[in-house]
């Protein structure tokens, strides 16, 4: 079972170093993902250089301050540091590459998993597995019940948001899923706004997903 005392006790240093960490391991993986996907990262730039540095330590300041130095750390690290790029991606797209959703999903996995046999919860990773289940299903019917909203895209990236939110709790997962629609409703709204009454033909709603389950998970105990 996840270790609640432990979360938001780590000292200034361990949460200092573990941001440094994520910056690092952030960065590489920006590169990896621009050699991998050149067509859909683009090519590097400073600009984009400081906007992933800084979103990945950010990120992964908070995580380790939300969950300290537990088993689960690594996990949801890796989930902070993909989702810089697949929200650029999506944002830029308007598509989520199954090359970043599948890593994301296998290793939160292969993490979480680990996690829950070291500390011997295994109703954890149960959870978490029905909450990948779970919200996969309901987006995809959403999404083929929906005009112009949610993509295929949406719907496989659903899958790694609920075993991350799910391995938290029951509450961690409705909220995640239920925060995700108003954000996404929210972007809508401005882009309308922007475009002058104009409804946008496609909408990334990606963005919005990963920013509501990585807010769910940093707030919600």
């Amino acid at each position: 079972m996840f270790d609640t005392a432990a979360a938001g006790s780590a000292s200034p240093l361990f949460i200092a170093g573990i941001g440094l960490a994520g910056m690092c391991l952030g960065l590489i993986a920006d590169s990896l993902v621009r050699r991998a996907l050149p067509r859909l990262a683009g090519g590097a730039s400073w600009r984009s250089g400081i906007t992933t540095a800084a979103a990945t330590f950010i990120l992964s300041a908070l995580l380790a301050w939300r969950f300290g130095a537990t088993a689960e750390l690594p996990a949801y690290v890796l989930l902070g540091i993909l989702a810089v790029p697949l929200a650029r991606i999506d944002m830029v797209h308007h598509l989520l590459p199954n090359r970043l959703v599948g890593p994301l999903f296998g290793a939160g996995l292969a993490l979480l998993g680990f996690a829950a046999l070291t500390a011997g919860a295994a109703g954890d990773m149960l959870r978490g597995a029905a909450g990948s289940v779970i919200l996969f299903f309901f987006y995809l019917v959403l999404a083929l019940t929906s005009r112009n909203g949610l993509g295929m895209g949406d719907v496989k990236l659903a899958a790694p948001l609920g075993l991350y939110l799910g391995y938290l709790g029951w509450s961690q997962l409705f909220y995640g899923g239920a925060l995700a629609f108003v954000a996404g409703g929210i972007a809508s709204t401005v882009l309308i706004v922007k475009n002058r009454g104009n409804k946008p033909h496609e909408v990334a709603y990606g963005p919005s997903m990963l920013a509501a389950g990585l807010a769910i998970i940093l707030l919600l105990p």
